[in-house]
């Protein structure tokens, strides 16, 4: 009756071997989709924050406009102040992720894994 059971338990020796190289290959490709996928994030995480300042901008504006009377004034006060302020956040945002950057590729090349030039001959 063992020997029943020997060709099932080489069956999944062999299915642990295949789904361990299978695991090891998906964790190697996993890194460089990250960093993709994280500067597709941050680009529209930053486009989020410039649309959304600008519009919550309006917002306010329309509502002093709304309660107080005060015609477009408030929605163009709005809009300007809104859209500075946008911009001022994106700008800042950006420069940190840009020294985050600068500073993982910077210990890359320390590393010795980053991108390296054929080395030329001279004569």
């Amino acid at each position: 009756m063992p020997k029943a059971d020997e060709p099932n338990d080489k069956a999944f020796e062999s299915l642990d071997a295949r789904l361990d190289a299978f695991e090891a290959r998906k964790a190697a490709e996993k890194p460089v989709k990250a960093a993709g996928e994280k500067a597709s994030q941050d680009g529209y995480r930053l486009l989020a924050d410039l649309i959304g300042g600008v519009l919550v901008g309006l917002g306010f504006g329309w509502l002093l406009d709304h309660y107080a009377g005060t015609g477009p004034w408030g929605m163009v006060g709005g809009l300007l102040i809104g859209t500075g302020l946008a911009i001022f956040s994106v700008v800042r945002k950006a420069t940190k992720l840009s020294a985050q950057a600068s500073k993982a590729k910077a210990e890359d090349v320390d590393n010795g894994d980053g991108p390296t030039a054929p080395k030329q001959k001279r004569d």
